[in-house]
């Protein structure tokens, strides 16, 4: 078995599975005759494959428990796949690199301080949704359209976070 700390979220730490979305980070500007601050492209939407479109919605995922016990990631290998949390849930992320295959060595786990969200670029393998302490709701942006975009790779992986 696989056994992971997750460590908190950077974007550096992130950079080769996708984007930290932190608009406390990011570069911005104002609209709306300067009554809003915008965000702005704060990652890269993948829709890849035949009639493929953007969907958004939301999850609402209850509580995982610690230490967290995953037996497969999955990925997406059409289309990028982004969480925001919508009121500051803390959650887990394990991740490893695209590939037929998962090497445990490039397995890594990241906890965020929950007002970070991340957007796994296509074919990334992650976990499902772990968030922490309470029920989550999450804004997800990722592809819809034909063939199939979710594969599983079965994986024994228990984290912790750091102390």
């Amino acid at each position: 078995m696989l056994e992971l700390t997750a460590k908190p979220l950077t974007a550096d730490a992130f950079a080769p599975f996708g984007d930290v979305l932190d608009a406390r980070t990011s570069a911005s500007f104002p609209i709306n005759a300067g009554r809003t601050q915008r965000h702005h492209d704060l990652a890269k939407v993948e829709t890849l494959g035949e009639n493929a479109h953007t969907l958004i919605n939301i999850f609402v995922s209850q509580p995982v428990t610690l230490p967290l016990t995953l037996t497969f990631l999955e990925r997406h290998p059409q289309g990028s796949q982004a969480f925001m949390p919508l009121h500051q849930e803390r959650f887990i992320i394990v991740v490893a690199p695209p590939g037929d295959s998962i090497v445990l060595d490039e397995v890594q786990a990241f906890v965020t301080d929950g007002r970070q969200g991340v957007n796994y670029r296509a074919g990334t393998w992650h976990a499902i949704q772990s968030v922490l302490e309470r029920e989550g709701e999450f804004l997800v942006v990722d592809r819809g359209g034909e063939g199939n975009n979710c594969d599983e790779y079965p994986l024994d992986v228990t984290v912790t976070l750091a102390q």
